[in-house]
């Protein structure tokens, strides 16, 4: 039987042998000493005896064995040779007993390279073994900053914790989103038992991936895996078999299938020109059925402004529309299962789903994927889902205006600004208001407190005790007693509160613009002509963001920021016009370039008149905790998050965008 063995082994070989060669690629194994050069090096660790996952050794640490093994380490010499004889023993006493001798092998950038047992790797490789235990030795690269180094090293920082080695993504920021995916803080160490089940989940997904076609693409299948757990979560995934990942995988694969490419979200920046009213009115006559819309709440209207908002847009539809559509407001999702009140919503007949809150974000792909006849929308920002289409407001352009009118109306040149939570978006809102307070002033600074540490009225008191009393705070008004007078901006001292100006959203807009192009099919073209996460990113110029004036602001401040917004909404001015210069005194951007979208949506730095800084994870509020996970910038993101899953409810929701 062992020379059977060494036979079909054999013709892997030569299999793979005249495949490289067609190729131009070398037919046989690599040495790690042939391209590894010591001065590519940071040193070398021991890591002592480990269980080396075999589809990760792929040569030799020195040429004295490439010649006898093809790239697959199956064996390439012939029948007769010595060789042979000892590779068919090891075969015999594989099969009767088990080969339990480790090897010695080098690690370098996560692959392995046998310097003793090169044919105990060959035997186990083609019995298809999972893992071989061997005495192994990191050897370390240099930073050099190059991409794939840096992935390395934040591997390193995973395996440091979890000692898992099996695993490897493709994109940089996977495995500290794993950690936290998997409830555990960045530093937090796994004890051996949940080693070793996470290990046998991988594998078990893997088989599936890889039954599915994931052999054909570049991603890895640690990518889909994160995929998957961001979906259906890491509990159901250890609990399910291999046939019902597959089959989710299945229905996921389009999701799957995005991560392998580089650019992964297509921003919608403005709807298209469809407004003509006899157009539409044909457009909605030809509609046979009503439309059933969901609108989903993580509050309620009575206790958050944010939900008051998107409530009163939906009220704006329903009379728009009239009997084209149903509405049905859904509230306090997060204090139930978002996912059984999003099936329920379905079950009543909801063909359209807004969930209007990135806490509500992990329920709504779920729902996507196992309900592809649902449109499913996610109010949220920079989210490369394919399933779902998420929905934000360029609000930074109406903070670019409150932030000019404010540096035109200061003295002291010291301004204030509240945030609420460290999430895409916020951060470029910050900055507008800076630059717009710096263009009509160019001494202006901004003093920046978070409403997410300490709450928005003692924020705002925090800078009126610093003398500074022209204040940008939330944009929506809240509910509760403390925070009812802090929102818009406003002149604050210790008397009294005068409000001058607010940036607000204009949901009814939105939500009829987007219902829309439901209605005759716009979304559900866009999504069949792309291949990519649709985001819809609309601004003033759609309507759908504006500056409201407050009886105190005088007739001139007006007549600038109506200024400002025509200039806006014909794209003559823009609130980020490169370089920027940021608070460690780094250029961003092209000189007098306007910075893309995608810089601005992924901005992660303050620039250098505000005074403050992004805050980290710890310092936050159960609820800006629960919200940075589902949007928060990397910044905020840099200690222990919390399970997504086991976010706190709360009824100001998402009253902090």
């Amino acid at each position: 039987m062992p020379d059977a063995y060494y036979k079909d082994a054999l013709k892997l070989a030569q299999k793979e042998y005249r495949a490289h060669m067609s190729k131009g690629w070398s037919p046989t194994l690599p040495a790690l000493d042939d391209f590894l050069n010591p001065s590519m090096t940071a040193g070398e660790i021991p890591l002592g005896l480990i269980e080396i996952p075999i589809d990760k050794i792929i040569g030799t640490k020195t040429r004295g064995r490439v010649n006898a093994f093809a790239p697959n380490f199956m064996p390439i010499l012939e029948e007769n040779t010595e060789f042979a004889v000892k590779w068919q023993k090891l075969c015999q006493a594989h099969v009767t007993e088990g080969i339990r001798d480790p090897i010695t092998a080098y690690e370098y950038m996560n692959r392995y390279y046998v310097l003793e047992g090169n044919k105990r790797v060959s035997v186990l490789k083609f019995f298809g073994a999972v893992n071989i235990v061997g005495s192994v030795t990191r050897i370390l690269p240099k930073r050099t900053g190059d991409e794939e180094i840096e992935l390395y090293y934040e591997y390193l920082d995973f395996y440091k914790v979890s000692k898992v080695n099996c695993i490897e993504f493709s994109k940089r920021g996977s495995y500290a989103m794993l950690q936290k995916l998997l409830g555990k803080a960045p530093d937090e160490e796994w004890s051996e038992d949940e080693k070793k089940e996470f290990s046998g989940t991988y594998n078990y997904f893997k088989q599936a991936y890889l039954q599915n076609g994931g052999d054909k693409l570049q991603s890895t299948p640690a990518d889909a895996m994160l995929s998957y757990i961001k979906i259906y979560g890491y509990h159901e995934l250890k609990v399910t078999d291999t046939a019902d990942i597959k089959k989710n995988l299945s229905k996921m694969w389009e999701e799957v299938a995005l991560q392998e490419k580089e650019t992964q979200i297509e921003l919608k920046l403005d709807p298209a020109d469809e407004k003509k009213p006899g157009v539409i009115k044909k457009m909605l006559s030809s509609t046979p059925s009503v439309l059933k819309v969901a609108f989903l709440y993580d509050g309620s209207p009575q206790k958050s402004g944010w939900v008051y908002a998107h409530e009163r847009g939906r009220k704006h539809v329903q009379r728009i529309f009239d009997d084209k559509i149903e509405t049905v407001p859904y509230e306090n999702v997060m204090e139930d299962d978002p996912n059984k009140v999003i099936e329920q919503a379905i079950e009543d007949g909801a063909k359209l789903v807004f969930t209007t809150s990135p806490r509500l974000l992990q329920a709504s792909l779920r729902a996507a994927v196992e309900h592809p006849d649902i449109l499913i929308m996610n109010c949220s920002l920079n989210k490369s889902h394919r399933y779902i289409r998420t929905y934000y407001t360029r609000m930074y352009e109406a903070k670019f205006i409150l932030g000019a009118i404010a540096g035109s109306l200061t003295d002291s040149g010291r301004l204030g600004y509240v945030c609420d939570y460290p999430i895409f978006g916020q951060i470029a809102g910050i900055n507008a208001f800076a630059l717009g307070a710096q263009m009509a002033n160019p001494r202006a600074k901004v003093y920046l407190e978070w409403s997410a540490i300490k709450g928005a009225k003692a924020a705002a008191q925090t800078l009126v005790d610093k003398d500074i009393h022209i204040i940008s705070t939330q944009d929506t008004a809240r509910f509760s007693e403390d925070d009812r007078s802090t929102f818009g901006m406003s002149y604050i001292n210790k008397e009294e509160t005068s409000l001058l100006a607010v940036a607000f959203w204009k949901w009814g807009v939105y939500y009829e613009e987007l219902i829309r192009r439901v209605l005759n099919k716009t979304i559900q073209a866009e999504y069949q002509n792309s291949e990519m996460a649709l985001n819809y990113f609309w601004g003033m110029s759609a309507g759908v963001v504006d500056v409201r004036y407050a009886a105190a602001l005088s007739a001139a401040s007006r007549r600038f920021g109506d200024f400002l917004r025509e200039s806006m909404i014909h794209k003559v001015c823009t609130p980020f016009l490169a370089p920027l210069i940021t608070q460690s005194g780094e250029l961003v951007g092209e000189e007098q370039k306007e910075l893309t979208q995608e810089q601005i949506i992924n901005m992660d730095y303050l620039v250098e008149n505000v005074i403050g800084s992004i805050p980290v994870y710890d310092e936050l509020t159960p609820m800006g905790k629960a919200t940075v996970d589902m949007a928060g910038v990397e910044k905020s993101q840099s200690t222990a998050p919390a399970d997504a899953e086991k976010a706190p409810s709360n009824s100001e929701g998402s009253n902090a965008k």
